[in-house]
């Protein structure tokens, strides 16, 4: 399957961010992250992170998450979107199998917000969570959590127009996304799962210059999420200005606008 976009040469500038640039860890390599959305049971794609525009693309999560991990994706992007409203997992059963399908890593997000549930969730084979409405509202908590379970909490920020969302996206916080970022330097999180949601699920390609000026800010990795829509917006974000550590994926691999294994390669050519 050909991705609908032409990649051209590109001429990228640096972005002068009014933050100032943050040491960083060394990245290794870039990872690819297929999206697993699951409200319902069911994987779907959400627009805009609106609950009431969900698009099914499959019945059986499980089925496509061995597909993925087949494929040669290391890695999945798991999101409990009804858990993520209601504070706490809701969507159990569906997690389970693919935890139990596959060999692949997996980070989960949605309705995570106190030890017990982080504790299960890796106990059961989750190999990071993703804290993200904690990380705004329950700063101490995100900070205690990365110092229990080192190497093993992500930190989500959602954004609306610069600022940090919370409750599923539903709620704003009104805390800007660099600010609830530099919050947790040095405290030991794996990453921060960085979305726009307007961009989210929208097929307009994903907010470079912002997702540039936070992966610059700090020094924790940074993946980009929300809007990636062809083959050259891969090609962009690999060649930005910032050290991104990853990119996760879903409507456009779902619609067929690219395949994980163009992804992958795509994502390749740009290792060091």
């Amino acid at each position: 399957m050909m991705c609908l976009c032409v990649i051209p040469a590109l001429h990228l500038t640096r972005i002068n961010c009014k933050y100032p640039k943050a040491t960083h860890f060394h990245v290794n390599a870039m990872n690819f992250y297929p999206a697993i959305d699951l409200k319902d049971g069911k994987a779907v794609r959400l627009l805009r992170g609106d609950m009431a525009k969900a698009t099914i693309f499959s019945e059986a999560p499980m089925d496509q998450a061995t597909a993925f991990a087949e494929a040669g994706c290391k890695w999945l992007h798991l999101v409990d979107l009804n858990g993520a409203f209601a504070g706490e997992p809701v969507n159990v059963a569906p997690v389970d199998s693919i935890i139990s399908a596959t060999n692949a890593s997996i980070q989960l997000g949605g309705g995570i917000r106190d030890m017990n549930t982080i504790g299960r969730w890796l106990e059961k084979g989750i190999t990071r969570v993703i804290l993200g409405t904690a990380a705004v509202e329950k700063p101490g908590f995100v900070q205690e959590a990365a110092k229990t379970f080192p190497g093993q909490v992500a930190v989500g920020i959602d954004a609306r127009d610069g600022d940090a969302a919370t409750r599923g996206w539903a709620s704003s916080s009104g805390i800007k996304v660099v600010d609830v970022a530099r919050r947790y330097e040095n405290a030991g999180v794996a990453a921060i799962i960085y979305t726009d949601i307007n961009r989210d699920g929208a097929m307009k390609g994903p907010n470079v210059e912002a997702t540039e000026e936070l992966a610059n800010a700090v020094s924790i990795p940074v993946i980009a999420s929300g809007g990636v829509s062809c083959l050259k917006d891969i090609q962009t974000l690999c060649q930005c200005e910032a050290p991104l550590e990853g990119i996760i994926s879903g409507r456009a691999l779902y619609d067929g606008m690219f395949s994980l294994q163009e992804a992958l390669k795509t994502i390749a050519k740009f290792q060091n």
